[in-house]
């Protein structure tokens, strides 16, 4: 019966993610408020939440909240000032060289847990949501790879990029360049990486990854935003 409740409560809060109700941040209701939305005790509440930081869903942060997808980063201040010094080009020149290299450090050195981690994200993106939230969980799968490749250097090169990316005028531009069919070669591309670093093929991440990116910079420029 326990077990039935803290699967109900995972599933509440699950729901929850893709309602589109969390705002840019992502932040979700403490647990208090979640327990009494879902009239479940606060203990299951906690052990879903708990179940769901595991699998890479959620993160959490002393005195801010819990907040869906993965956690940021101390460059943002960084980030916050070079963000109105650049542009889409500059951006997408700078993952290109970078994400696919991670991508492939990552086929090599890649965990099973992070593995899971990446394919339950995925799956969150399976779900029609709105420009933040899918700009939450793209974010949360790219820094999962990021970070599974073990490399501290690159994934604060990374994670500047990641911060850039999430910025108000940033999430403007890539939401003018985004479309269904966007939408759905994007979920494909993804699949296509998480399946070449599972099989632990570094060349083949590499070149899904560069393949990614590319249809990225191809649809903001059909879109007029990279200039």
């Amino acid at each position: 019966m326990q077990t039935d409740i803290a699967k109900q409560a995972r599933d509440r809060i699950l729901g929850l993610l893709d309602t589109g109700e969390l705002g840019e941040t992502g932040r979700l209701p403490s647990e208090r408020a979640l327990s009494e939305q879902f009239r479940i005790g606060r203990r299951q509440v906690r052990r879903a939440l708990a179940q769901l930081e595991t699998e890479g869903l959620i993160w959490r942060k002393r005195g801010a909240g819990t907040f869906a997808g993965q956690a940021t980063d101390p460059t943002a201040e960084l980030a916050a000032r070079i963000a109105g010094e650049t542009n889409a080009i500059q951006m997408m020149e700078a993952r290109l060289c970078i994400e696919p290299e991670l991508a492939a450090l990552c086929a090599s050195r890649i965990r099973p847990e992070e593995i899971a981690q990446l394919r339950a994200i995925a799956e969150r993106l399976m779900v029609d949501l709105g420009d933040a939230d899918n700009e939450i969980w793209d974010s949360a799968l790219h820094r999962v790879i990021a970070q599974s490749a073990r490399n501290k250097p690159l994934l604060v090169s990374y994670t500047m990029l990641d911060e850039i990316r999430l910025d108000a005028d940033w999430l403007t531009i890539r939401a003018r360049a985004r479309s269904s069919e966007t939408i759905d070669r994007s979920r494909r591309q993804h699949a296509t990486i998480i399946d070449t670093i599972a099989a632990a093929d570094p060349d083949a991440a590499r070149a899904a990854m560069k393949d990614h990116l590319n249809s990225h910079f191809t649809a903001l420029r059909k879109a007029g935003t990279a200039s």
